[in-house]
């Protein structure tokens, strides 16, 4: 989120002596993107964070792709992945293309590692489990149903509280945003959003650790992880200031947006980056005229694919889906409601899914990992006598 933030102690004025205990200086650092115009924080370090004493050789984690081009509505069993206790290898990359990709990860154990991924923002959505995200911004909890932001380039470490986590993940090689419709001039989320600033999470408790050893930090770029040792804590931060930061936003803070007849998916938008957007399917009010079909019309994907992860309840457009399946509906195909699901629909108030889609306007290559959790004949489901597949 694109406003301002600060925790800890700073100075009066960016890029002045800002005195420590020992009679020397704070290290100060401007964490930023796209060179000195984008979005920015000054942040300042106990210790230099320039200070490495060990570069090991990439390890390579590029997906192995199964489809390099596909035409087939196809749907995934997410849950189906066994859950790993290292959160680096539990992730398993499903759809992938030069703008993002979609991965899901079940791991069990707290990170005894620190990780940074320098080429893609990441956006976690957290289906089960809790935990704290720890950073050098300070720490920020996260429960069932948030989508957690983390800027490319930031340094951090996942606690969870538990050992059954689930969660979805989008890697996304541009900066993840909200919808520019929702905002004003000035980057405020407009009275029309179905959010706002409020509902956003934000770090709290800020951590300084002024600890010098071997620290253990791992680096994704050019799809490789580089092993690193820090020679210092990478949260020996004090302070910090600025508008680019890792945030949270629930899910279940979404208010969706209605109407008489029924409305198309950008209402449900969340999230937006180069080259695909984000939506939010939460529990809503049905459409209210008197002869409304609250189910989906049949549409074409033409320029985009389509993605939707089921989180909970029961999705009134499907037969079938069971929590944590994916499904991909291609571009250039025809898609829509289930057989049965139109006539169910009529008449009903509200509905209790929730899912998040996303949409990508450059096409999905598979990866080997989905096709190990493919359901079979899902692009038959839409027959009479497929019902349920």
């Amino acid at each position: 989120m694109s406003t301002y933030h600060s925790l800890g102690k700073i100075p009066k004025k960016r890029h002045i002596q800002f005195s420590n205990n020992q009679g020397g200086l704070y290290s100060e650092e401007l964490f930023g993107t796209m060179g000195f115009s984008g979005k920015y924080s000054n942040v300042y370090h106990i210790h230099p964070p320039t200070q490495v004493k060990h570069a090991g050789e990439p390890i390579d984690i590029s997906p192995e792709i199964a489809i390099e081009k596909n035409l087939k509505n196809m749907s995934f069993k997410g849950f189906d992945i066994e859950p790993q206790d290292d959160y680096l290898a539990s992730r398993k990359p499903l759809m992938v293309n030069n703008d993002l990709h979609v991965i899901i990860a079940a791991p069990r154990k707290t990170m005894d590692y620190f990780y940074k991924n320098v080429e893609a923002d990441e956006m976690l959505f957290v289906h089960k489990g809790s935990g704290t995200l720890k950073t050098m911004f300070g720490s920020l909890q996260f429960e069932y149903g948030d989508y957690v932001v983390i800027p490319k380039g930031m340094i951090y470490q996942l606690h969870f509280d538990i050992e059954d986590n689930r969660l979805l993940i989008v890697e996304s090689f541009s900066s993840v945003e909200t919808p520019k419709r929702y905002r004003n001039e000035y980057g405020q989320l407009l009275e029309h959003s179905p959010f706002c600033e409020r509902d956003i999470k934000r770090p709290t408790a800020l951590e300084t650790y002024d600890e010098v050893g071997d620290f253990d930090v791992r680096i994704k770029k050019h799809g490789a992880i580089y092993p690193y040792v820090y020679a210092s804590h990478p949260f020996d931060v004090v302070g910090w200031d600025g508008f680019h930061y890792p945030y949270a936003f629930s899910i279940h803070d979404f208010e969706p947006i209605t109407g008489r007849i029924h409305m198309p998916p950008p209402i449900h938008q969340t999230f937006e980056a180069h080259n695909f957007v984000i939506c939010s399917f939460v529990p809503r009010m049905y459409d209210y005229h008197p002869e409304a079909i609250p189910a989906p019309y049949n549409h074409s994907n033409i320029d985009s694919d389509e993605v939707l992860y089921y989180v909970d309840g029961d999705f009134m457009s499907r037969n079938g889906i069971t929590k944590g399946q994916l499904t991909l509906h291609p571009g250039g195909l025809v898609h829509g409601p289930h057989p049965g699901a139109v006539e169910r629909s009529i008449g009903k108030k509200e509905t209790q899914e929730l899912a998040v889609m996303i949409d990508p306007f450059n096409p999905f290559k598979i990866t080997k990992e989905a096709m190990g959790i493919e359901v079979p004949d899902y692009y038959k489901s839409w027959l009479a006598e497929h019902v349920g597949v």
